[in-house]
Formats: C-alpha cells, structure tokens, sequence
C-alpha cells in the first residue's frame, strides 16, 4: 500500500478506523493525523507509530483524506482545507448529514468524494458503514474506501439519496439497542434481579439473537415465532409491546432520526 491516507478529525470513530488500518496492513509511516489539541496528537503518535501533521499539511501531502470532524465544523475545515487540495485528491467524509454535494461545490472541480456513515460498533470492529460515491468518484475510489472501512466491520454501498435513510437505521442503531437494553435491565430489576445478573442475561441474549438473524437465514418473524409459544410468556409479552405502540414509536423514531439527518444537509444546526 504505497498511497499516503491522513485522517482528519482524529476521535473515537477516527482512531478506531486508524487501528483497523494498521492491523489490516497499513504500514503507520503511511498514515498521517490531525487532532484539535497537541496532546491528542502526540498520543496517537506513541500509541501507533502515525505521523502527527496540521491540516494543511495533510492536504498537500495525503493521497486520501478522510474528514471526521463533527458536522458543524466541516465547513470551517474545508475552507482551512480548500487552498491546499489538488483535484486529484480522495475526499472520504464520515460527518452525518452532509451530502458530497457540499464538499464539490467548496473544492476543485472534479475532485472525488465518497461519502460514508459508520456506527460507534467500529469501537470494537463490528461497523456496519454505509457508502455512496460523489458525482467524480470513480469504482477505484469506491474500493479503497470500502478497503479502508471494511477494516473495522461490513460495508454497503448505497446511493446516496439512501443515505439519510440508513444514517437513521445504523449510524445512530446502536443507540437504540443499548436503550432497549437499559429498558429491560430495568424491567430486571423490577422483576428481583440484581443489575449485574439482568445485565448478563440481556446482553448474553442479544449476543445470541443478533448471531441468528445473521446466520440462520430466516426472517425475524420466524426465528420470533420459534420462541413465542400459544398462551405462554413470550406472547403475553409482545401482547404488551404491541398495545403500547412500541412498533409505531420505532418507526416514528427513525423517521425522526431520519428528518434530523436531512436538516443537517440543509445546514440546520
């Protein structure tokens, strides 16, 4: 791997794709940071054999840039960004919500862009990142971010007008999960078991659920059938779910999410 990657904006998520970089064999002297604070930088420095650099060094310098600043200041780096950037260069954006539109029309003309939505399951690589190509993104530039995210989990190539839809679905997913979570350890402890004890048996039994739907085949109405037996528990249970609205309220909460991801794009803080 002989082309220089520089990320940007270097946090959890950024560090996380950083590590799955190195251990997929990317060589740390080809790898170029930026963090905010000095000492940030230096830590990454040490703990991976990176090469710490401002943002404009990283422009004039990396073959690829992979921007992962938060939304609301992606347009300050970009214009930090903008004077240092040839055409030729690989813009990888991680920020929910912007569109590749918005890097084009602030950079050369003709310079690629993909687009990318991760999860915080990159943390401990099981990712799932969602990616759309810009107007000048070529299938190669397609495959190096696909190489690049595919280090910390799956991927998926979406077109882009999909991508509010899956920012709501699996960027923000795994906040979903870990609040059902907290909902039933609760419910655990209610039911007289101490909170480590719930903990254990909720966090074991999504293991497990979450490696049926992707292994068994089946729909998850069926492997849900499995378990629901006539006038026993489990019936009694989704009975209870589905007369307090827990299915709309799903919907109606992605559809949420969904609408805050396209606000984002329209430049509503």
């Amino acid at each position: 791997m002989s082309q220089k990657v520089a990320v940007l904006g270097t946090g959890k998520i950024g560090e996380a794709l950083l590590s799955g970089m190195i251990r997929g064999g990317w060589a740390p002297a080809d790898l170029l940071v930026t963090a905010r604070r000095p000492e940030r930088a230096e830590e990454l420095r040490e703990r991976y054999g990176v090469t710490p650099v401002s943002n404009a060094e990283a422009a004039k310098t990396a073959d690829t840039l992979i921007l992962t600043v938060k939304p609301q200041d992606m347009g300050t780096l970009l214009d930090e960004l903008a004077p240092h950037i040839p055409a030729d260069r690989l813009i990888i954006s991680g920020a929910a919500g912007i569109p590749t539109s918005f890097f084009e029309e602030r950079l050369a003309t003709g310079t690629p862009v993909v687009r990318v939505m991760t999860n915080t399951p990159a943390l401990v690589d099981e990712a799932m990142s969602v990616i759309s190509a810009g107007s000048h993104a070529t299938a190669e530039h397609i495959a190096l971010a696909e190489e690049l995210f595919g280090s910390v989990g799956k991927t998926l190539l979406v077109p882009e007008s999909q991508q509010d839809a899956c920012t709501a679905l699996s960027g923000s997913g795994p906040a979903y999960f870990f609040y059902l979570v907290e909902a039933m350890t609760d419910a655990g402890i209610l039911l007289g078991l101490p909170r480590d004890k719930a903990h254990d048996l909720i966090v074991q039994s999504a293991i497990g659920a979450a490696v049926m739907l992707r292994d068994s085949g089946e729909h998850p109405v069926k492997l849900r059938e499995n378990v629901t037996s006539p006038a026993g528990t489990t019936i009694n249970a989704i009975r209870e779910l589905e007369n307090h609205g827990v299915r709309a309220a799903l919907i109606a909460a992605l559809e949420a999410a969904r609408d805050r991801s396209r606000e984002l794009a329209s430049g509503n803080s």
